[in-house]
């Protein structure tokens, strides 16, 4: 196949499948193996001018065999049949070496399912170079526009388009396709020799369902607007929300923190927290895979399973891990259909659309409710123990006065427990879909903030 062939999942079946055979040949006693064919393409333009082109295209193949209890993982982008046979033939060899792993294997047979939600997750909307480069000077313009604002940095228009095939030795034969579009923009602006930058994003799966340049350019530019000025704020314990951009983060966290490795492993700081509670009653945070048009929706897992919406907190309290199936087996418990697959390597475990629900007040009520606080708009260089919860991040934001935002700030630090910040959290009602982990608004307490 060229690579100018168009996008097909199917059309990467038949090298899967003289992958597997050569695999059998040399001694595999269980195999499987997945195939990508990916595009894209992104203009990015400065000043009026096309500062930046990038377009790439590429097929990968990835092979799995297991030996009794032995397994390896090996990859290439040379699908040429002489490449099969030697990746085959060196996969093989290398398993026979690897030391015993006594939860490898192919998902059971009976778990698997070849009935498939239509996800709606691919856009064949043809987009061209010169549509890219117009969206891109568009939002670039649109930022401009914004009084103040000085100069715009990195204007993006992006467009990206693959195909995956995922095939096992015990049958299993399924693929999909997916797309992404995308446009970003920085804006600049200064006061009294101190430059500030912030900026605007989106990105979706669906042409039709992407912000308007003149919307991104915009917020860029407003929110870089309202940064001017910004100074450090005093240091002390008080209440901080987690701006809606942020807040995310928080529940990432707690996901992470909940995959069957960190568990099997103890080096998690919720591992013994199954069916208790962390959140305050009214918290539900959700895993959805089949959330059509979704950042992290996906019609099978990794090994083949079909995925479950499930509560991760429901009412507060943790209600399951996220298993793959080796990390299942390690633990005693079933899949719950969270394995990921990733070229060269077994597979691992990610949540799919993980998002915590909406609560019933505004971001501004919330602010009222509090009255002296810190409200977070963008965060640097996290730090977590995964171990015990401690957590740590540099932050940018506004200090909230009598219930309101005061002025911008900068260059602090906030402190504290993951455990404890959960205890404590109450979200906003401003959730949006707009990535694959995703909160509304967030007030936590129990933070410390190093200032001035």
């Amino acid at each position: 196949m060229a690579l100018d062939d168009p996008i097909s999942a199917a059309a990467l079946a038949p090298t899967l499948k003289k992958l597997l055979a050569k695999a059998k040949f040399y001694g595999a006693t269980q195999a499987d193996a997945v195939a990508t064919h990916g595009r894209s393409s992104a203009i990015v333009v400065r000043g009026g001018e096309l500062e930046d082109v990038d377009n790439s295209e590429g097929r990968d193949i990835g092979l799995r065999v297991i030996v009794g209890q032995r397994q390896a993982c090996v990859s290439s982008s040379d699908i040429s049949d002489t490449s099969i046979d030697q990746l085959a033939e060196r996969a093989v060899a290398m398993a026979k070496l690897a030391p015993e792993d006594p939860y490898c294997g192919l998902a059971d047979e009976s778990q698997l399912d070849t009935h498939y939600a239509d996800l709606d997750l691919y856009d064949d909307t043809p987009i061209t170079p010169a549509q890219l480069k117009s969206r891109a000077l568009e939002v670039e313009g649109a930022a401009l526009t914004v009084k103040g604002v000085q100069q715009a940095e990195g204007a993006n228009a992006s467009h990206a388009t693959s195909a995956i095939h995922f095939m096992t030795s015990h049958g299993f034969s399924q693929g999909w396709l997916s797309s992404r579009h995308g446009l970003s923009v920085s804006a600049i602006a200064e006061s009294g020799g101190a430059m500030e930058r912030d900026f605007d994003y989106d990105g979706t799966r669906w042409l039709t369902d992407l912000k308007s340049p003149e919307e991104i350019g915009r917020t860029a530019g407003e929110r870089t607007i309202a940064r001017l000025g910004s100074k450090q704020m005093s240091s002390g314990a008080m209440p901080v929300i987690f701006d809606q951009r942020v807040s995310g983060a928080l529940v990432a966290a707690m996901v992470s923190a909940i995959t069957g490795p960190s568990i099997a492993r103890g080096v998690s700081f919720l591992k013994d927290k199954m069916g208790k509670t962390i959140f305050n009653p009214d918290i539900q945070v959700i895993d959805d895979p089949l959330m059509p048009r979704g950042h992290g929706s996906r019609p099978y897992d990794g090994e083949g399973i079909v995925p479950v919406t499930r509560h991760l907190i429901k009412d507060g309290a943790l209600q399951t891990w996220l298993l793959n199936c080796a990390s299942a087996k390690q633990l005693g418990l079933k899949t719950t259909g969270h394995a990921t697959r990733g070229i060269g390597s077994p597979p691992g475990v990610s949540a799919t659309n993980s998002y915590m629900a909406n609560g019933e007040k505004s971001q501004e009520q919330l602010m009222k409710d509090i009255g002296e606080g810190l409200l977070i708009t963008e965060m640097f260089g996290p730090s977590l123990n995964a171990n015990t919860g401690d957590y740590s991040v540099g932050v940018a934001g506004f200090k909230i006065d009598k219930g309101a935002m005061s002025y911008p700030v900068n260059e602090i630090t906030i402190a504290g427990n993951l455990l404890e910040m959960y205890k404590t959290v109450i979200p906003a009602n401003n959730l949006k879909f707009d990535a694959a982990t995703v909160a509304p608004s967030l007030l936590t307490e129990g933070l410390t903030i190093a200032g001035s």
